[in-house]
This record gives C-alpha cells, sequence and structure tokens, in this order.
C-alpha cells in the first residue's frame, strides 16, 4: 500500500485508491454517493464500520479526482451490463427480471 495526501486513503500495487484497513475501494464509495447523493453523516450510518473521517477523505479524494473515477464506475457499470446481457443470451432473462419488468419496475 501507498500513503497519499488524503487522510484514510491509499493505493494498492495497482494504483487502486482504498481505505486505509480496509478491503474498500473509493470507487465504491464515490458509485454509492454518485447515485444517492446522500450527505456523508447519512452514509456513514448506512456504513457504519467507516468512520465520519474515512469518508469524507474518500469523498474529497473523488471530487479532486472526478472525471477518473466517474469513468471508472462507467467502465464498471458497462462491463456489469455486458455480463447481464451474455447471461441472459445463455440462459434466458431471469425470473425476478421478468417479475420486476411486469410491475412495470425495470424498462
Amino acid at each position: 500500500m501507498i500513503a497519499t495526501d488524503y487522510a484514510h486513503v491509499v493505493t494498492d500495487e495497482s494504483g487502486v485508491p482504498m481505505l486505509v484497513g480496509t478491503h474498500i475501494k473509493l470507487v465504491e464509495i464515490a458509485e454509492d454517493y454518485r447515485a444517492h447523493h446522500s450527505p456523508p453523516e447519512e452514509m456513514q450510518r448506512e456504513l457504519p464500520h467507516l468512520s465520519l473521517g474515512q469518508i469524507l477523505s474518500a469523498l474529497a479524494y473523488y471530487f479532486d479526482h472526478q472525471q477518473a473515477m466517474d469513468e471508472e464506475i462507467d467502465r464498471r457499470r458497462r462491463i456489469a451490463e455486458e455480463y447481464r446481457l451474455k447471461f441472459e443470451q445463455s440462459q434466458g432473462p431471469s425470473p425476478l427480471r421478468a417479475k420486476l419488468r411486469a410491475k412495470g419496475l425495470l424498462p
């Protein structure tokens, strides 16, 4: 692990920023923030194993590196969607997705 200028943030040997002493990648915190725009205090209630300082450090890093992190979040979503489509092509749509579509909860 390599220290950064951000308290609670290190990068692993691959250059991936993570919270010190955890296996949590900062992109996961950023993705949660981007999806819900929750204030840090609410995020800490949802992630009680993290301190408010850890969450604030993760968000500071995110805002200072927003373009690169947003690109990584979008890349991860594309990969997940590709896997989902491949699975549906080989196995058919999941029963859960079919139920959610029938209820109008998915397109």
